[in-house]
């Protein structure tokens, strides 16, 4: 998007408010504006780094107002600049790391710039510069000096380098500090400088979990030098969480950023100065939300509220917050499915959380008790996506950039003799023939499931359907694959998620057979997978301004096939929340029926159709209800918002997913930040 920046205030209460917005014209090309900011006196700089052509400069006036535009001196390349800024003295400095196929270059104008588009007085590059260098990356200024990092430098190994410039304002490299490790450090993913001490970011370091680095000022005769002082390592903080991404320097106290820390909620890390020594202090984390839990009786929704949530013609049975599902700091709740046990008629929500699955007995549904976990496989990485479904009381769980978790398969039976304190659980069997997927579809009525979006080891299938028999659950056996590379991102066939069934639709001509529907990233993807040695691509559906096919699902006829598009409304493809709805009658002719666009304009995310209702996902406006009886005319007949004061941005976070086919009418929701909501909406679905 086009991007922006805010000023907010304290007040004398202690709360912030904003007071001053910075947006770019609409009516330009300007893309990422605020990916830098600069302040100065009178005047505030966004920098705007284009991914798409090149990048550009906006001065604002500090009140507000009209920006004046300083785009790239190169005006036919994708150079980032605007990518990193700084002022020292009267000069503005300006990072475009993408010049000259990466190698990257910085740029030094009069910071009181004509709205002419002026000539830099400067340009500064490595003379031993090399593409994907990515010079210009990061820089601070400080009185006659600016350090600029290089984090590609090297291989991958980076390094941060001096200027300073003398009277004549010219400019020369006075000292250069290469990484002190061994391996891709990206050092000079970031750096702060204030004359007399520099930290240096070093994301790349240890997968990813990232370092930072103390460099001192040294004074000669001839120009300042850089020297070692000590390596910071990440405090805790897990594999890609990138401690270095960003650091901030003032006086006695230094600030280094996780911009991935706490599953991408990031987190940031206090020092201050005590003698020569840097002290680690606070350790600054994302508010934990802090929502009652309600139990114990229905809450009604009542003139558009229950609580602190908005809803429509939906009520709410039950709230279990993060913590009472045995989550803890920076832990998110992804995936929900459901399981009736069919002995005692009692129904289980499976709720996954970064690190586990969670058991919750809804025996009682306005009291959900929380029965036990089942951990990650050993060795696996968390990470955000967790997918759960069930076959013959076995569970099948899935995660994604997990590293070799596999297929874990837990007997659900064991639920009925965890009557006292939470239980963590041991998995039944494990299926090692994948090792990350994105999800897992099941098909009850073959018995097979398909791995979809696989990844980082084992028989991936280009992360198209990666086949397991799994009617005898604890034994899956691998039963081939299938991929339509004329779809995904990559040509690989690539499906983030799919439905399959025995297709008993109008179309004659499949009556019968085993039909997969897959969101394909780029398209609707139908194939015949019956023989699974030999599975064929009956057709795809492309469709108008595609961004990322998500996922989808049949109407019970086998007729309507209702898929959404993830990043459609986030990226600004369209303006409210949109919904495909495909006519499926003739699979070999898929037709794009209806775009349905809601009143919201949040991100649609897991939708699944029981009668004439669609429950939808949809992030940060919770669960939308849809009446589809007119399939070309969809009505929303209710919702429940997960996410109390929210904006209703397309933005990640809330309502993840849904599980409506219980037979007691109830309806669970995973709400990102939020924990579980037990909700039930008035009427009946009709099949």
């Amino acid at each position: 998007g086009r991007g922006g920046a805010y000023i907010f205030e304290r007040g004398d209460d202690g709360a912030w408010a904003q007071a001053v917005e910075f947006a770019p014209p609409a009516d330009g090309e300007i893309r990422g504006a605020g990916s830098a900011v600069a302040l100065g006196g009178d005047a505030v700089y966004l920098g705007a780094p284009s991914d798409a052509g090149p990048g550009a400069v906006l001065r604002f006036p500090a009140s507000g107002g009209s920006p004046t535009l300083l785009p790239s001196p190169i005006l036919s390349a994708i150079d980032r600049f605007g990518a990193s800024l700084s002022l020292t003295g009267d000069l503005l400095i300006v990072g475009a790391p993408g010049t000259r196929d990466d190698r990257g270059a910085v740029h030094a104008f009069n910071a009181d710039f004509p709205a002419t588009g002026p000539s830099p007085v400067a340009v500064l590059s490595l003379a031993d510069g090399r593409g994907g260098d990515f010079f210009g990356s990061s820089l601070s200024g400080a009185g006659a000096a600016v350090l600029i990092g290089a984090p590609g430098f090297d291989s991958g190994a980076g390094a941060v380098v001096l200027f300073t410039h003398g009277d004549g304002g010219e400019w020369s490299e006075s000292a250069r500090f290469s990484f002190p490790g061994e391996g891709p450090g990206g050092f000079g993913a970031a750096v702060a400088f204030d004359g007399r001490s520099a930290w240096v970011g070093a994301t790349a370091v240890d997968r990813g979990t990232g370092g930072a680095h103390v460099l001192g000022v040294t004074v000669t005769e001839t120009a300042p030098g850089l020297e070692g002082e000590g390596a910071i390592p990440a405090p805790g903080f897990a594999v890609e969480s990138r401690f270095g991404s960003f650091v901030a320097l003032r006086d006695d106290v230094a600030v280094v950023a996780a911009l991935n820390a706490d599953l991408r909620l990031g987190a940031a890390v206090v020092y201050e100065r005590d003698g020569g020594a840097w002290v680690e202090g606070t350790i600054l984390r994302e508010s934990t939300r802090t929502l009652d839990a309600v139990t114990g009786g229905e809450a009604p929704c009542t003139d558009g509220a229950t609580g602190p949530f908005d809803c429509s013609q939906v009520d709410l049975v039950a709230f279990v917050p993060l913590a009472a599902l045995g989550a803890g700091p920076g832990t998110i709740v992804n995936d929900i499915w459901g399981w009736t046990d069919p002995v005692t008629g009692r129904d289980w929500a499976l709720v996954g959380r970064s690190d586990a699955t969670a058991f919750v007995d809804l025996s009682d549904p306005t009291r959900p008790r929380y029965a036990g976990e089942l951990p990650l496989t050993e060795g696996a990485i968390e990470n955000l996506w967790r997918d759960i479904k069930v076959y013959r009381d076995h569970a099948f769980i899935v995660a994604d950039g997990a590293g070799s978790h596999g297929v874990q398969i837990f007997d659900l039976t064991q639920l009925r003799d965890a009557a006292g304190p939470p239980v963590t659980f041991a998995e039944t069997a494990r299926y090692d023939g994948i090792h990350s997927a994105h999800n897992i579809v099941i098909n009850e009525e073959t018995g097979m499931a398909y791995a979809v979006g696989s990844s980082m080891g084992g028989e991936t299938c280009g992360g198209g359907l990666h086949m397991i028999d799994v009617r005898t659950p604890a034994e899956p056996v691998f039963a081939g694959c299938f991929a339509d590379r004329e779809t995904g991102r990559s040509g690989t066939g690539y499906s983030h998620d799919a439905q399959c069934v025995v297709y008993q639709g109008p179309d004659e001509d499949y009556q019968g057979r085993e039909i997969c529907f897959g969101a394909n990233e780029t398209a609707l993807s139908i194939a015949d997978v019956t023989d699974r040695e030999n599975p064929v691509a009956i057709a795809r559906g492309e469709y108008p301004n595609v961004a990322y096919a998500h996922q989808g699902w049949l109407t019970e006829d086998h007729r309507y096939f209702f898929m959404g598009d993830e990043l459609d409304e986030a990226q600004g493809g369209v303006e409210r929340t949109r919904t495909l709805i495909w006519d499926v009658a003739d699979l070999d002719d898929p037709l794009l029926l209806k775009e349905h666009f809601a009143e919201t304009g949040t991100i649609d995310h897991n939708q699944y159709i029981r009668g004439n209702r669609l429950y939808q996902a949809n992030l940060m406006s919770g669960l939308r209800v849809l009446d589809i009886s007119d399939v070309e005319n969809p009505v929303e007949i209710g919702f429940f918002d997960t996410v109390p004061d929210d904006t209703g941005l397309p933005a990640f976070g809330g309502a993840w997913s849904n599980y409506p086919f219980f037979e007691s009418g109830i309806v669970v929701v995973s709400s990102w930040g939020e924990g579980l909501f037990v909700v039930r909406v008035r009427g009946r679905a009709v099949s």
